[in-house]
């Protein structure tokens, strides 16, 4: 975007002031998705050489949580001094889907620039792991025991705590220019089952993605799930041709259920997560889920779609959601959360969340670019929309 001053003034910053040795909790996850991916992908665009000694300092940090019976990372890290534990909340000590099975790319990456296979094995193990644990019809639940490796409870979510897990398996095999043949497989398998038992349609004729608590479902689905339209879009291009249109159909109904619950909502921004139950469609019923913290997976999915199909009506949406942040969100600062759509008065939340620069506005901005600015061909986007290149080297550790 050409602001070369701020982005020499943010460098120095990372050269002298990012100090990796601090006393304190640190989510493996989120160190991984946030510092490492956006320390790559600055490494990537720019060929700084800091970046990538940055990022590689930092996954030598993260390298002491995968010390556990299974190799299952456990979710929370000091980085000063390598103790690590698993979150007070997450039962029986038990990791989380979703922050063990989003390291993938960075990690493969940082194998690459190392030239270290250290990081390549340790996510190499966890599909290992979890290719051996017998799966509830198919699905995969939320927690896992790190010392047992067998599920602690039959949640699943394509929302929060499962999420993506499921992105980084297409995108696994997307940025190793469709080698890695494992990753293609476990995600194909996975969609499969979750189209079978998840997928379900509202009496109004929306398509949503329900929860699975030990076999009962919950007709609910969060603003975070609303990345599968964009996530079913990628991996639908590489579905063979009598599949490919029935997944397309699928990610664009998934990302109109999720443009539904922008457009029924005063503020035209989508709760945090909404309901299919007691005739509510596409709404929030819970006063606890009716706010919106600058979230990007709506506008994700967005991106794809358009990329993918150049409907006008995405571009369209995008518009909608940028004219609603304006309305809505600006504050003096910069933009803010709101805590409930539903009025066309809203209370700030008086946050500005570090994904809405690093996804929300990045979405909103490729959504209006030409496709060849971070083309799909070349670049796979982590969790975080930090963009790593599609691996077309050879290195291949574990890939054998």
């Amino acid at each position: 975007m050409e602001l070369e001053e701020e982005f020499q003034e943010a460098k120095k910053w990372v050269e002298k002031s990012f100090d990796l040795n601090v006393n304190g909790e640190a989510s493996l996850f989120e160190v991984n998705i946030r510092y490492i991916g956006g320390l790559l992908a600055a490494y990537y665009l720019t060929g700084e050489e800091v970046f990538k000694s940055k990022a590689l300092e930092l996954g030598e940090k993260l390298l002491p949580a995968f010390n556990t019976p299974t190799g299952i990372p456990r979710g929370v890290i000091n980085l000063g001094s390598g103790m690590s534990w698993s979150w007070g909340w997450a039962s029986a000590g038990s990791s989380i889907l979703a922050e063990f099975g989003t390291l993938h790319l960075e990690f493969l990456h940082l194998s690459e620039l190392s030239g270290n296979p250290v990081f390549a094995e340790k996510v190499m193990n966890i599909r290992k792991v979890l290719n051996r644990v017998e799966k509830p019809q198919g699905l995969y639940p939320n927690f896992l025991s790190p010392v047992t490796g067998n599920w602690v409870q039959h949640h699943v979510s394509i929302g929060g705590l499962g999420d993506s897990f499921y992105e980084y398996l297409i995108k696994s095999w997307l940025m190793s220019d469709k080698k890695d043949s494992e990753a293609k497989k476990m995600y194909d398998d996975a969609l499969e089952a979750i189209e079978k038992h998840l997928v379900k349609k509202s009496a109004g004729g929306l398509t949503y993605i329900a929860e699975w608590r030990g076999g009962i479902l919950d007709h609910k689905m969060g603003h975070l799930a609303c990345f599968s339209g964009g996530m079913i879009a990628l991996g639908a291009e590489h579905a063979g041709e009598e599949r490919k249109q029935h997944y397309v159909d699928l990610a664009a109904e998934i990302t109109n259920t999720c443009h539904e619950s922008y457009a029924r909502s005063d503020t035209k921004l989508g709760p945090e997560a909404f309901r299919f139950d007691a005739g509510t469609e596409a709404m929030a019923t819970r006063l606890s889920e009716r706010y919106y913290i600058l979230r990007p997976e709506v506008v994700e999915s967005y991106m794809y779609m358009w990329r993918l199909t150049h409907d006008p009506k995405y571009r369209q949406w995008g518009w909608e959601v940028v004219k609603a942040l304006e309305k809505h969100c600006r504050v003096e600062a910069g933009f803010s959360g709101i805590r409930d759509v539903y009025t066309t008065t809203p209370t700030h939340d008086n946050m500005q969340q570090s994904f809405f620069l690093a996804e929300t506005l990045k979405y909103l901005y490729l959504l209006f670019c030409e496709d060849d600015v971070l083309s799909l061909d070349d670049w796979v986007f982590n969790t975080e929309a930090h963009p790593l290149p599609v691996n077309h080297t050879n290195f291949k550790a574990g890939l054998q």
